[in-house]
């Protein structure tokens, strides 16, 4: 039978496509003349006779200076690019200095022990991070010649402390930039102008340090890691090693006849449960499989439905199915590893703790249950399958989701060439303004500061808005940070919105677990809220906001949680608008004003238990949107009257967000959405997609450059669904505060039709409008409500 050909009774196979992908030989090249030979001789004790080309030429381009990016696949050998240049320049060099910088502690140990044996004694190699003792943290400094460390470290321990660090800063040659991919959004656009802070500071001591970046395959590189930077940087993407090949199949689970959802719809068997079976099946074949699952509870449902199954058939192999999750020990970790690549265990459910930093590899399956979030994960999670000389399994296990549904339907967006970006925003202002204070409090800026480091004109405008506001002063040679003692990096949280945070406390014990983002708390840790943190599941007892405290107990419900809202949008200023016959589609900055409005509670099956409502204040957030305007005539010659406009547009918006991550790489949950048969300020039916971060992280802007791929993609995901009306797997949202009503589905594909027929038609495109600022009181007037809302994160 084909894959996706009607079955018995009419039904449709759940195998949606299967795609082989060949072996790949690996091509080796020389290693480079300038390789001392103490070092090709420490990997020829790892097995490592010569690099392959890509490692060859991009340690040649990092040699001779050049910023370099390697974008290549899992398991290509990426840490070599680095170690070879790095190594080399600080044996031939007593002073030299570098710094590497990774996302997370765990990765950034992990490659520290990766130099075991290979770097030479005078080298001392340590780490430098929050947990490296207080004792410690004066000889590294002095004696230590390559840091590990992360971008928090230094923001707040180094930067501002830079005269403690100067004899580091002066000879610092290196700075190795690791996972670049995941510096995407606020967070993002955070380290970008950290980067810029540190090569400022660096260079006031007269380094110009080489910047290398290792990346995942995604779209444009070099221009992402020089948009990060500030830097052109080259990118070095042909990969040159080998991999085994590979079978990826699509699987679309069936929609159950038993359950159903939000207004009647259907609801596709949880792809969790597809897991566990599968795991089962692949264990009694003696395949050593991972199955990848979205949260530690899945994880354990997961290995224990795999056990009860094999139980059924060979008792024997029950014992040899585990789950993995983030927390081990470090010796525990080992032993999973050991376990696995010596086949003690078969088969392991795991959460993404096993995607990073932790060398497993070459197993006979890897399953995955759900779309991991980027095509990057994705092969991330897939490359542990796969050795030299044996053929290996993939299988995505669609969840009921429009991303989901897309990439089973259409597997070359995620075989073929990368399509998603990531996306920063540097000169957002709500990351400016703190940034800048950082940077003039380590060193007063310039003029030159400003034009030729952080941005020129938006960089200006937040330092009049700095002085302003008292918060810096302005003198002629610069902006200078006043001496109040304070130092401005200890109350910048890089990995925040900048709306503040909110405390996680167990209410028993008094003992805080962590924090959350102020603007995501009303939809995280609101009360009745499944919060997991480090593995361990509790349950929220009270979100006080203005305390900026939620109250947890810990407990492990047998269902988990998921907020709704409703937002209204308003247009602050249009920057970019452009006419197509009937549809305008423009991007600008918006003010939305969401609020939480309830909460479902869901059993691990996907039902819907019930639905709680909540009381929280409505929040506003200044941020970007895009949008498209229809004039209503050519809607009602499409076949769209009054009736169904706003059932139609809903689903349309719904299912847009839900396929926005293919493009950026980001969640549905960063981003949120409005749809209206009449806004006030467009005086048009329009649908908005938008930021859900202050002053935005990119994501509309990118799909703003990307409207055309990005609606037809969620038109395919709408139209390939076969559920009748609509349903969680093309246009119902989870967080919808209207209740998923209305929504038409067939409706979502004429107003889609009408839009991509629109744009992509020659000689439609009228030209681009001038941006215009509402007025206060058009801005603020008071508005109709919207048809559908899906509030953002």
């Amino acid at each position: 039978m084909e894959p996706g050909s009607p079955g018995a009774g009419g039904s449709v196979e759940p195998l949606r496509h299967v795609v082989r992908i060949p072996p790949r030989t690996g091509r080796v090249a020389g290693w480079p003349d300038w390789t001392p030979d103490e070092l090709r001789a420490a990997w020829a004790g790892r097995g490592v006779e010569r690099p392959w080309a890509h490692q060859a030429q991009a340690a040649d381009l990092v040699r001779a200076g050049a910023d370099v990016v390697v974008a290549t696949g899992t398991a290509s050998g990426k840490s070599l690019v680095y170690q070879l240049p790095v190594l080399t320049g600080l044996t031939e060099d007593p002073r030299a200095r570098a710094l590497y910088l990774a996302p997370t502690k765990a990765l950034a140990a992990d490659q520290l022990r990766a130099l075991d044996g290979l770097a030479p004694p005078d080298v001392r190699p340590a780490a430098f991070d929050g947990d490296t003792p207080m004792d410690e943290r004066d000889w590294i400094r002095r004696h230590s010649r390559w840091l590990f460390s992360n971008p928090d470290m230094l923001h707040r321990s180094v930067l501002p402390r830079h005269r403690r660090w100067a004899s580091f800063l002066r000879h610092l040659r290196y700075v190795v930039v690791d996972e670049c991919h995941t510096y995407r959004g606020v967070f993002g656009s955070h380290v970008s102008l950290l980067l810029r802070r540190l090569l400022r500071v660096a260079a006031r001591y007269g380094a110009r340090p080489t910047v290398v970046l290792a990346s995942a395959t995604v779209a444009a590189p070099a221009d992402f890691a020089s948009r990060l930077t500030g830097r052109d940087v080259v990118a070095v993407t042909e990969d040159g090693s080998p991999h085994a090949g590979r079978t990826v199949a699509f699987w679309e689970p069936p929609l159950l006849t038993e359950i159903t959802g939000d207004n009647g719809a259907p609801v596709r068997r949880a792809a969790g449960s597809e897991a566990a079976r599968m795991l089962a099946d692949l264990v009694l074949e003696q395949a050593r499989t991972l199955a990848f699952v979205r949260s530690r509870r899945s994880a354990e449902l997961t290995a224990l439905g795999a056990r009860r199954q094999v139980a059924e058939v060979a008792p024997e192999l029950t014992e040899r199915i585990a789950a993995y999750r983030g927390g081990y020990l470090p010796e525990e970790r080992r032993a999973l590893e050991g376990a696995l690549m010596s086949g003690d265990l078969l088969g392991v459910a795991t959460t993404n703790a096993l995607e990073l930093g932790v060398d497993i590899s070459g197993l006979d399956a890897v399953v995955l249950a759900g779309f991991p979030g980027t095509r990057s994960s994705f092969w991330q999670q897939a490359g542990r399958a796969g050795r030299a000389a044996d053929e290996a399994l993939v299988v995505l296990v669609a969840r009921d989701d429009p991303l989901d549904t897309y990439l089973v339907h259409h597997p070359q967006s995620l075989v073929g060439a990368p399509v998603e970006s990531c996306v920063l925003n540097p000169v957002n202002p709500y990351v400016l303004a703190p940034q800048l204070a950082c940077a003039a409090a380590e060193l007063p800026l310039t003029d030159d500061d400003v034009e030729q480091v952080f941005g020129g004109e938006p960089a200006r405008e937040v330092l009049d808005s700095l002085v302003e506001e008292g918060v810096l002063r302005r003198r002629p040679h610069g902006w200078f940070w006043p001496d109040t003692g304070e130092v401005p990096a200890a109350r910048v949280d890089i990995r925040g919105s900048g709306l503040g945070q909110i405390a996680v406390v167990e209410a028993a014990t008094g003992r805080m677990l962590g924090t959350v983002d102020g603007a995501s708390a009303p939809g995280t840790v609101h009360a009745g809220a499944v919060h997991l943190h480090r593995g361990e599941s509790y349950v929220v007892d009270e979100l006080d906001l203005d305390g900026g405290v939620a109250l947890v107990h810990a407990e492990e419900p047998e269902w988990r949680t998921e907020s709704q809202s409703v937002s209204d949008v308003a247009v602050l200023e249009v920057l970019e608008s452009r006419r197509y016959g009937p549809v305008r589609v423009s991007f600008g900055a918006t003010t939305v004003t969401s609020q939480v409005v309830a909460y479902r509670r869901r059993a691990p099956d996907g039902t819907v238990l019930d639905r709680i409502a909540l009381d929280l204040p409505a929040q506003s957030l200044d941020t970007r949107s895009v949008w498209y305007s229809i004039e209503p005539e050519a809607l009602e010659r499409a076949g769209l009257d009054e009736t169904r406009l706003p059932g139609a547009l809903h689903a349309a918006e719904h299912a847009a967000i839900g396929l926005l991550p293919l493009f950026a790489i980001c969640d549905r949950w960063d981003i949120g959405g409005l749809s209206t048969a009449l806004h006030p300020d467009t005086g048009l039916p329009t649908v908005f997609v938008h930021d859900g971060h202050p002053g935005g992280a990119g994501l509309a802007e990118r799909g703003h450059e990307v409207l055309l791929r990005w609606l037809s993609a969620t038109r395919s995901a709408v139209h390939d669904c076969e559920c009748p009306s609509g349903c969680p797997s093309c246009v119902q949202s989870p967080k919808c505060g209207n209740g998923n009503n209305p929504l038409d589905k067939a409706g979502a594909v004429q107003v889609l039709d009408l839009v991509l027929a629109a744009v992509g038609e020659p000689g439609h495109d009228h030209g681009e409008v001038p941006p215009a600022r509402p007025s206060g009181a058009w801005a603020d007037r008071r508005r109709p409500r919207a048809t559908g809302s899906d509030g953002g994160a």
